[in-house]
C-alpha cells in the first residue's frame, strides 16, 4: 500500500511538472517555471506541509555579498558545519508563500547586482549570482508520524567569460574579468573531476562559486 501511494504521488508530481512547464516554455521563463512548479507540488496533498525559504547572493571579485541586505558593502564568510554543511554566515533568508513572492524578492536582488560597461556589453554582469530555494517537506508516514525532509535548489546566473582584447577591459574591469574567468575555469575543473570519477581530489575550495555549489 505504501509503495502504491508513493508511485501515485510521483505520477501526480510528473503531471504537474509538465502542466506548469507548458505554461512557461513558450516564454523561456525557466526561473518562473521552477518557482511555480514548487508551489503546484506544495498543493498536491493535504497530508504534506511545506516551508520554503529563499536567499540571494552575488560573488564579486571573489567576495560574497547579500543581494537582499541593506548593507551591500558587508563581505560575508563561507563556513562549514557537520550538521549543516557549507553555508554563508549572516546571509538573509526569507520565507515565501507563493511563486510571486519569489519573483518579487529576486527582482529586488537583481537591482543590486554589480554591472559595468565594456566594449562588448554596456550592461555587463560583473559577478556570479546564486538564488537559493530551501524546501522543507513534512509528510505523514504510515506510522502516523511526521517525517521531515529538506533540500536545496540553486539557480545560478554566471557572468560570461571575457577576452581582454575584445572587451578592452582595463583597471577595475580587467580585475573583474580576471576573477570571473578564474572562477569559471575552476568550475570547469570541478565538473571534469566529477565526470572523470577517477580523480582523488575535486578542487571545490579553489573558488567561492564551487565551494558554495559543493553540495549540489
Amino acid at each position: 500500500m505504501g509503495q502504491y501511494l508513493h508511485t501515485a504521488k510521483l505520477a501526480l508530481e510528473k503531471h504537474l511538472l509538465w502542466k506548469v512547464y507548458a505554461q512557461y516554455q513558450k516564454r523561456k521563463d525557466y526561473t518562473q517555471f521552477v518557482c511555480s512548479y514548487i508551489w503546484e507540488i506544495s498543493k498536491a496533498g493535504a497530508d504534506v506541509k511545506f516551508l520554503v525559504r529563499v536567499s540571494y547572493l552575488e560573488i564579486y571579485n571573489e567576495d560574497i555579498c547579500d543581494l537582499l541586505s541593506k548593507d551591500m558593502k558587508k563581505k560575508l564568510e563561507v563556513k562549514e558545519r557537520p550538521d549543516v554543511g557549507v553555508y554563508v554566515k549572516d546571509l538573509h533568508q526569507f520565507s515565501v508563500k507563493s511563486a510571486e513572492d519569489m519573483d518579487k524578492i529576486m527582482t529586488v536582488g537583481n537591482k543590486n547586482r554589480s554591472v559595468g560597461s565594456t566594449k562588448m556589453n554596456s550592461h555587463s554582469s560583473r559577478s556570479h549570482a546564486i538564488f537559493t530555494i530551501t524546501i522543507e517537506r513534512c509528510d505523514q508516514g504510515m506510522d502516523g508520524k511526521g517525517h521531515l525532509r529538506m533540500g536545496k535548489l540553486h539557480l545560478v546566473d554566471l557572468a560570461g567569460s571575457e577576452r581582454q582584447a575584445k572587451t578592452g577591459a582595463t583597471g577595475k574591469r580587467l580585475k573583474e574579468a580576471t576573477k570571473i574567468n578564474l572562477s569559471l575555469s575552476t568550475l570547469g575543473n570541478v565538473i571534469s573531476a566529477l565526470v572523470d570519477g577517477k580523480s582523488s581530489h575535486v578542487p571545490y575550495r579553489d573558488s567561492k562559486l564551487t565551494r558554495l555549489l559543493q553540495d549540489s
